[in-house]
């Protein structure tokens, strides 16, 4: 597999696609899609330019994808970005046109469902990054997260090594983004805590690759974009987050049992796992049963692990995903995870 190749940035003035792959849920919540808005241009410098199906609720995956490949051809929009995530974006993938894509190379952002567009671009070997969606980061209630807006703004605009630091603080609780006062108040946080270390006695060097579990689980079923033979992902460094859905530890290891058993989790000596996503409207834990759903997880991570990568490092509650605040991931960008002096290096 060739190594993925980081492409073109824009710089401030330039315009930026938003497109929705997934969903169109900036048409039924349109407070914190145009709040990202505003902010792309205010804060960022940059001009947001709409497709057809950016606001449309129940858009079919043909028109999501004339939408991408309208991005990429355009050769006055520098980037993309997604408006949000969602279910339905596998559809889309075998509807794009990849020597189109592959001819007009862009920074992509996005996370969760967007981990399937993610994935196809890095196979056309273009770099994307895991993170940054509009309406959930970009949009987030009252302001931008300092760390987030620095992740964000250094995998935009600059070139080169850019170190992870643990958030001190973080929230993983939502409020209703129909009522406007949810954006009139900074967002409560809990104390972070820091990473986890598992196995930290060497350093680590690679090219990242994962995202979404419960997607990726479902792209391995559909057996879409990843490679049948195991050795391609051989020195890579694997991250991986769990979604609002908020997967059961026994989902989890499932799910790295059958990558297990495929022969893939022992290729990469190092994981990355976000910080497990413990609240939702449908499960609204309270403080105990969060740390309970964060420690279960942890555990059959750690489970499957010793079952079929003895000897991968692992590092537990990195501040990506569906989590805030959120760092960007450059998806087959180069990562260093340092055991002994606990740190993680990205280039973005």
């Amino acid at each position: 597999m060739t190594a993925p190749a980081y492409p073109p940035k824009p710089v401030p003035g330039d315009r930026i696609a938003v497109v929705s792959p997934s969903s169109g849920l900036p048409g039924l919540f349109p407070l914190p899609y145009e709040l990202g808005l505003r902010r792309l241009h205010e804060e960022f410098g940059l001009e947001p330019v709409e497709y057809p199906a950016t606001r449309t609720m129940g858009s079919t995956p043909r028109q999501r994808a004339d939408d991408i490949h309208a991005a990429f051809a355009d050769p006055t929009v520098k980037a993309v970005m997604a408006s949000i995530g969602g279910d339905d974006q596998i559809t889309v993938l075998p509807l794009l046109d990849r020597e189109l894509i592959r001819a007009n190379p862009k920074p992509f952002f996005g996370s969760s469902d967007n981990t399937n567009l993610l994935l196809f671009l890095h196979n056309l070997g273009i770099v994307g990054y895991h993170g940054a969606c509009v309406m959930t980061e970009i949009g987030r209630p009252y302001a931008l997260h300092p760390l987030t807006a620095d992740s964000v703004r250094a995998a935009l605009f600059t070139s080169g090594p850019y170190e992870l630091r643990p958030a001190r603080r973080y929230r993983d609780y939502d409020r209703d983004w129909a009522d406007p006062a949810t954006f009139t108040a900074e967002p409560d946080a809990q104390p972070g805590g820091g990473w986890t270390w598992h196995r930290p006695d060497r350093l680590v060097e690679g090219r990242a690759w994962g995202g979404n579990l419960e997607i990726l689980s479902w792209l391995l079923m559909a057996d879409r974009e990843i490679e049948r033979d195991p050795a391609a992902y051989e020195g890579r460094v694997l991250f991986l987050e769990t979604s609002e859905e908020m997967p059961s530890a026994e989902v989890v290891f499932r799910i790295l049992r059958n990558m297990g058993e495929r022969g893939l989790l022992e290729r990469f000596p190092a994981l990355l796992m976000g910080r497990a996503k413990a609240w939702s409207f449908q499960q609204p834990n309270d403080s105990a049963g969060k740390r309970r759903h964060a420690a279960e997880q942890r555990e059959a991570v750690l489970r499957a692990l010793a079952a079929y990568a003895p000897r991968t490092m692992a590092v537990f509650d990195v501040d990506f995903g569906h989590t805030d605040p959120q760092l960007v991931i450059p998806y087959g960008g180069r990562v260093g995870v340092d055991g002994p002096a606990r740190r993680i290096t990205v280039t973005y």
